[in-house]
């Protein structure tokens, strides 16, 4: 027992060892292999993809926006109403020449819809040269004076106009006209008591009183009242009623609502003051019952007012 062997360690007796950090090693290298690839792959699709979008761009410049054979030689402006054609390319700002494609049809439109006496723009490309705008100008019905300061201190009256909607909008300029003012035209029937802070180029006056008025003066426009008397005058200053002047030196009161039914009892009124020699000094349309009347002393019948010129129909374009 003495000269009995110990016994080996087995670490140090194992004749069969597992690589491992040799397969670790190899792992990580596919990996590494997997991830330049990768890398590889997507830097050289985002280098391919920006060479063609610097083609394509070259491309259509060259073929496209550069090209002389779609450069614009005519803009064809067509309106329905008063200003001229020169001016409103002006407005447009388009020059011959321009690239007919490359052209930004929405800013054309948005600086033209920009101007308050116009209401709506069409613009589109005629190939291979032509840019065609189609104009729908507003169309005023009323007037309102306002006061303002002039620059050495003193104070004149400025006159705004408003059509139906009852946008905003300066009388235009006799030189930007497709044809001079006619002096002999109507002119518009005046709204009094309107707040001259609502009164903003462009913008819309959206009191209950000034748009009731506005209705007002449309209605009676294509009512048989529009022959008989002058609508000189709409006063909107009381908040429930609307107090009208009219040429002939009647002072009629109409409610907020439903000016056509009024206007058709106004009517029958004068009608038979006119049988009788009547004229109307006042009368309260805004009264459902028992209308307050009142007739002017020893009047003589109102003859029809004098036939003027009317200012033109609006094309249609």
């Amino acid at each position: 027992m003495w000269f009995k062997r110990k016994p080996k360690n087995r670490r140090l007796g194992r004749e069969q060892v597992l690589d491992v950090k040799l397969r670790s090693s190899q792992v990580r290298a596919t990996r590494a292999r997997l991830v330049a690839a990768a890398l590889g792959t997507t830097c050289a699709m985002v280098f391919g993809a920006y060479v063609l979008y610097r083609v394509g761009g070259w491309m259509l410049d060259r073929l496209i926006y550069e090209n002389q054979a779609f450069a614009i030689r005519q803009v064809d402006v067509q309106t329905d109403g008063v200003i001229s054609v020169d001016q409103l390319r002006r407005w447009a700002g388009v020059r011959p020449g321009e690239n007919l494609l490359a052209l930004d049809l929405a800013r054309v439109k948005r600086d033209l819809e920009m101007i308050p006496l116009i209401q709506f723009v069409s613009v589109e490309r005629i190939l291979p040269h032509t840019l065609r705008v189609l104009i729908t100008e507003r169309e005023p019905i009323a007037q309102v004076n306002v006061l303002r300061r002039r620059s050495d201190g003193g104070v004149e009256v400025a006159v705004c106009h408003l059509d139906a909607q009852g946008y905003v909008m300066m009388p235009l300029d006799p030189r930007q006209r497709e044809i001079p003012p006619n002096p002999l035209e109507d002119t518009l029937p005046v709204i009094g008591g309107v707040n001259a802070s609502e009164l903003r180029p462009g913008c819309r006056v959206d009191t209950p009183q000034v748009q009731a008025a506005l209705h007002l003066i449309g209605a009676f426009a294509e009512s048989p009242m529009a022959g008989l008397v002058d609508f000189k005058r709409v006063d909107v200053s009381a908040p429930e009623v609307l107090v009208v002047t009219t040429g002939q030196g009647s002072q009629v009161t109409f409610a907020l609502t439903d000016p056509e039914q009024q206007l058709r009892r106004w009517h029958a009124i004068f009608e038979r003051g006119q049988q009788s020699s009547n004229s109307i000094a006042s009368l309260d349309l805004a009264v459902t019952n028992n209308v307050p009347l009142r007739w002017l002393e020893a009047s003589a019948p109102v003859a029809p007012k004098p036939a003027k010129l009317s200012r033109p129909k609006k094309k249609h374009v």
